[in-house]
């Protein structure tokens, strides 16, 4: 039937409905009657694990099979990821297939004892927060490596918490055990202080001494995953259209856009119509993780797919559908909603809100502050914080300068950055700009304790929120009189303006807040000079300059709840 017979009998059962509208079953049950049809409910649809995602009806449990978990192996630099990656391949391809290990697509199948367990080869634990800020929750297990000389590293406690946040049963591999200066024991210890408790010391978090190098314990790791996978009762239906995630892609001068996707549910064939993120296209050719040419792909089974006709990202959702009209409507609909999920960020003012709606239960936290000894201290004055109606979740704290990987743990679990004597990097800045992060940054810790609280109450008051407008880098410095100094800059990005606040930074710490009290250009008074320009900008009350100090500008703004 056209658009239009269905819209004028709509209107004849008292629906005023458009043409993108959704429709009740009810309603289209009816229409469809009084065309003369019978109705049927659409097959029902769900992701491959856990319950439904919203607007999807459950699966019906009859038609689901047993799926091989995903595995993503996560911890500190040079702690031995990708020797361990590496020893698991090589354990489990037969000698002749050992040059196709070789082939990188960001996924791969190995086979233990009759079972498939598929691995995701990621850079770290900011692709795999990535992928979760864009929705996709791709990881069944996740498998910590720490190594057994080097024990526990704050990169090791970032990837510890960035699982936790995804809520994935966790492995810990303690790696290098064969090394002199190896101490399993303390590294264990040193996880039970961040509440992971091995099943030896009476937790449920499994832990396997290995060492990667020497091809030792990679037997017991892959048992206990399969042991982990069971336990989950990891299931897929894949005998329906194809669902599943990008794990990464890339522009290939000679074949085109090339997407690798995992499977999580269905089949997917060549000659499928399929819809990635933003981009589409029909299916021309899928190579498995040893770049031999497929036909189909079911569930857990990572590919790289050929017809695309533009770049997806990775988390995008892939899908078949019916024909290109739909691919090109599905596709449409997916970029209003990337659109829409940028501002969907929480800010501290919406808290409140939110607890009285019912809609939260409890505040997440990602806290950054200057020095390791401020933690505690932080920490400690945030967990006794609570209300009748919520309560604080400290996701991640750590000490340094607030980061990208920060700002995406706190995208994937709508938390809000608290930075304690502590600024973003500039890619953080933006990013969090971007994606409607709300980064608040303290100097007295019992404003950042009674802002939190007040929230938690309901009580939060109107407050001034920092603009950053631009940055400038100081390059040379000129006297002035006796005692006054000018600073010669050249602005880096933004603006600075005339009515600009100024914070002078040296070495990624901030030394001197002030108005900016003269701004030149050669020898005229400007009201602001924009990026690429060089100026001269004299600061209230500070003259101790040096060339390559970092001139921030801003402004401040009042936000009311």
């Amino acid at each position: 039937m056209t658009p239009v017979e269905i819209i004028k009998q709509l209107m004849r059962n008292g629906v005023m409905a458009n043409i993108n509208q959704l429709v009740a079953y009810d309603i289209a049950a009816t229409v469809v009657a009084d065309f003369g049809l019978h109705p049927v409910r659409r097959a029902e649809r769900r992701p491959t694990t856990g319950p439904a995602a919203p607007g999807q009806p459950q699966e019906d449990t009859s038609l689901l099979e047993l799926r091989p978990p995903v595995v993503t192996i996560l911890g500190h630099v040079d702690h031995g990821k990708t020797t361990l990656l590496d020893a698991i391949r090589q354990t489990n391809v037969a000698a002749s297939e050992v040059g196709g290990i070789t082939q990188r697509i960001g996924a791969y199948q190995v086979e233990y004892k009759g079972q498939k367990i598929t691995f995701l080869d990621t850079p770290g634990h900011e692709a795999f927060t990535a992928m979760r800020a864009r929705g996709a929750q791709v990881t069944d297990i996740a498998v910590l490596v720490t190594a057994a000389d080097d024990g526990v590293m704050p990169q090791t406690v970032e990837a510890l918490n960035h699982a936790k946040a995804a809520k994935v049963p966790i492995i810990v591999a303690i790696n290098k055990v064969d090394l002199p200066g190896a101490d399993p024991e303390r590294v264990k210890r040193q996880l039970s202080e961040h509440d992971l408790i091995v099943e030896e010391w009476g937790g449920d978090v499994i832990a396997v001494e290995v060492s990667a190098k020497q091809r030792l314990g990679i037997d017991e790791l892959l048992e206990n995953i399969l042991v982990v996978a069971e336990v989950a009762e990891l299931k897929a239906n894949p005998n329906r259209s194809a669902r599943g995630v990008v794990i990464e892609a890339r522009l290939d001068k000679n074949r085109g856009p090339v997407a690798t996707a995992l499977i999580q549910n269905g089949t997917i064939k060549i000659g499928d119509t399929v819809v990635v993120g933003r981009a589409s296209g029909r299916v021309r050719a899928l190579f498995n993780d040893m770049g031999q040419r497929v036909k189909q792909a079911g569930p857990s089974i990572p590919v790289e797919l050929l017809g695309l006709d533009l770049l997806p990202e990775a988390g995008d959702t892939l899908e078949v559908v019916a024909d290109d009209r739909a691919a090109k409507e599905l596709a449409s609909q997916r970029e209003q909603q990337q659109a829409q999920a940028r501002t969907r960020a929480v800010s501290l003012e919406e808290v409140y809100t939110r607890i009285q709606a019912g809609e939260m239960k409890e505040l997440n936290l990602v806290v950054k502050t200057d020095f390791q000894g401020s933690i505690d201290a932080v920490r400690e004055a945030l967990e006794h914080l609570a209300s009748p109606r919520t309560r604080v979740h400290i996701i991640h704290v750590a000490s340094g300068s607030i980061t990208e990987s920060d700002v995406l743990l706190a995208i994937a679990s709508k938390a809000i950055i608290l930075g304690f004597y502590s600024k973003p990097e500039p890619g953080a800045r933006r990013l969090a700009e971007t994606s409607g992060v709300d980064i608040r940054y303290y100097d007295i810790i019992y404003r950042l304790v009674e802002d939190v609280q007040k929230a938690l109450a309901g009580l939060l008051v109107p407050e001034e929120k920092e603009v950053i407008e631009g940055h400038a880098e100081v390059r040379v410095i000129f006297s002035v009189g006796k005692t006054g100094k000018v600073a010669g800059v050249l602005v880096r990005d933004g603006k600075l303006a005339r009515s600009s606040w100024i914070r002078v930074m040296r070495g990624g710490k901030s030394l001197h807040e002030g108005h900016v009290s003269s701004l030149k250009h050669l020898k005229n008074d400007v009201r602001e000079m924009a990026a690429g320009f060089e100026c001269g900008v004299v600061v209230d009350g500070f003259t101790d300059f040096k060339e390559g100090d970092l001139l921030e500008a801003f402004q401040k703004e009042k936000v009311s709840v």
